[in-house]
């Protein structure tokens, strides 16, 4: 499908920045364009290869907003003009979709991504989708309080949110830093091919996907999620039944944006690779499969034609919001609100001994 990006926010800005390139080294054409706002100037200094748009610049003199969402959506709002400004021009008449993508638990995205995505659904008659990011387990209390409030009023606004769990694609141990760069690199590529499917095609499959695939999936709204699962292909497609069923299991049940997220509305599986090794027996098994473990009776299926020696499967979920790892997820943000809420404690009450003199 045809996509336009905008990225807000530090994290929203990265994750962009890395969809594009992971875009245009495939030579997919899937992304028409890409625009990161924030308002931190240092962020944005550190983008190279997408288009980048200050704002809030009289309110906080490009420094950010600290973690205050509710400061990130004034900007946002106050900006709005400029901001829809710097977007006219990028989304043609050849985008199928917009996605605006943002940390949900930062200030200046979490606050301000569901603003653009309320203005722009009053501007474009395409569908405009969010990309939201949660952060993991261990990012602290106003991470998870600001998460919480930035998905219930996105979640509203958007067409769709897709989701992905800061603690579901990276490897256990690593630092911060590096679990971080691994997740972005995996949504640039999980993300990256789902936007392709149906555009960057190396051959023709037997049933391809397209953008309607995927627009229809998502078209109850709500939360999505995305699995991928890939493994070795062999030459004979019919050597390949068993490893297109396997990669179909894992992707759901081992390698989705949102660990245990399986029932669901609707479902799309998308098969990639060499289509001469991709069987159709394979492909029913693993649609069917999925129609079983989802509960779901819109599942879509299709090929996505693609010159590898591997073979990968994507499934595309619709309708996940009564996971169970939403529940969780909205739980731990409601419990960090209260924290947030109590009254701080006066550093300086420690010092109020009579028994010591002052200074001066």
């Amino acid at each position: 499908m045809k996509v336009a990006l905008i990225g807000v926010g530090q994290a929203g800005g990265k994750v962009t920045e890395r969809l594009v390139r992971f875009d245009a080294d495939m030579e997919f054409d899937a992304i028409q364009g890409g625009l990161v706002v924030n308002s931190a100037k240092a962020d944005l200094q550190s983008l190279e290869f997408v288009d980048t748009q200050l704002i809030g610049a009289d309110r906080v003199n490009g420094h950010g907003v600290g973690g205050d969402n509710e400061l990130g959506a004034e900007i946002m709002q106050s900006d709005i003009d400029q901001v829809i400004g710097g977007i006219d021009g990028r989304i043609t008449s050849s985008a199928d979709a917009i996605f605006v993508v943002a940390g949900l638990g930062g200030g200046t995205g979490s606050g301000g991504a569901p603003v653009l995505v309320n203005n722009l659904q009053r501007v474009y008659d395409i569908p405009v989708y969010a990309l939201g990011i949660l952060p993991g387990r261990n990012e602290g209390s106003l991470y998870q309080a600001n998460a919480g409030r930035s998905l219930k009023t996105i979640i509203r606004e958007a067409d769709s949110t897709l989701l992905i769990d800061n603690d579901a694609w990276h490897e256990q141990g690593e630092s911060v830093e590096g679990a971080f760069e691994t997740i972005n690199e995996n949504i640039a590529q999980r993300v990256g091919l789902l936007f392709a499917s149906g555009e960057g095609m190396d051959g023709v499959g037997e049933s391809v996907v397209d953008s309607s695939e995927v627009i229809n999936t998502l078209r109850g709204g709500g939360v999505a999620a995305l699995g991928y699962a890939s493994e070795l292909a062999a030459e004979e497609s019919g050597e390949n039944i068993r490893t297109v069923m396997n990669v179909s299991r894992q992707s759901l049940l081992t390698g989705t944006s949102l660990p245990d997220a399986t029932t669901a509305d609707a479902a799309l599986l998308v098969i990639a690779g060499d289509p001469d090794v991709i069987p159709r027996k394979g492909v029913e098994k693993s649609r069917r499969w999925l129609e079983d473990e989802t509960g779901s009776m819109q599942v879509r299926g299709g090929d996505f034609p693609l010159q590898s020696d591997r073979v990968a499967a994507l499934v595309l979920l619709g309708g996940v919001e009564r996971s169970d790892r939403i529940d969780q997820f909205m739980e731990r943000a409601r419990e960090a609100q209260k924290q947030e809420d109590e009254p701080r404690e006066d550093p300086a009450e420690q010092f109020a001994d009579d028994r010591l003199e002052n200074l001066f």
